[in-house]
């Protein structure tokens, strides 16, 4: 807690770039400490797919940790759409809070997109990528939920890109596991999905289309870890 308050003290006085550069930092020395201390790898596909000009909306599939860790890595200056109630948590969501989140009410119905809209259109138009899982919350390998139309209406709104991401992060790094495997996470950048002139809905299914015939892919069955019959074989 000491160093969480230190921590938000220091970086208070930059600006929003100045703050991101700091604190992505940390995201990437996890990425590092992943490989030195678990042998958990990454190959990345797909990054000339993103606008060299403007922002855009990443729309990514969630079964991990890591995917929050590993895109800061390879997007630039970003926000994410979280729940209200973390700003509301001592130190930890201060600390939140000076990166700008976009913090939606889940409980006031309707008005959470309007919430969305209107806080993810500020931030696309000062230049800041905006980050969505639009399942809501980490899938189990092999499973798919409910893709929620907030993504999908501001970029309608907005006429920004999407830009949809897929991966096997959680064969590696499962939800709710405590255990990380050795191994290498495929992460795949898709083509950017263009909004002009098409609904929401349309976006919306063109998104998860997307993203859910990559996972079919990316998740193949893992190579079986040696037992110690196998080990003990000529």
């Amino acid at each position: 807690m000491i160093f969480s308050t230190f921590g938000w003290l220091i970086l208070w006085p930059l600006d929003f770039r100045g703050r991101y550069r700091v604190m992505s930092q940390w995201s990437r020395f996890n990425i590092w400490w992943l490989k030195r201390c678990c042998g958990l790898d990454c190959e990345v596909s797909g990054l000339e797919h993103l606008p060299r000009e403007g922002a855009a909306i990443v729309m990514a599939k969630h079964q991990s940790t890591w995917e929050t860790l590993a895109i800061q890595r390879f997007i630039p200056p970003q926000v994410w759409v979280l729940k209200r109630e973390l700003m509301r948590i001592p130190f930890f969501g201060w600390g939140m809070a000076i990166m700008h989140p976009i913090a939606i009410d889940r409980k006031a119905g309707k008005k959470s997109i309007d919430q969305l809209i209107a806080q993810g259109t500020d931030r696309l138009q000062r230049g800041l990528w905006v980050v969505i899982f639009p399942e809501g919350t980490r899938m189990p390998v092999g499973q798919q939920g409910r893709y929620k139309s907030g993504g999908a209406m501001l970029a309608v709104n907005t006429q920004s890109p999407i830009i949809p991401v897929a991966h096997n992060s959680g064969q590696y790094w499962p939800r709710r596991g405590f255990l990380i495997y050795p191994g290498k996470i495929s992460m795949e950048f898709g083509p950017a999905i263009d909004p002009s002139g098409q609904t929401a809905e349309a976006v919306l299914e063109k998104t998860r289309a997307w993203i859910e015939t990559r996972m079919q892919v990316l998740e193949t069955p893992a190579p079986a870890m040696p037992t110690s019959d196998d080990r003990a074989k000529p």
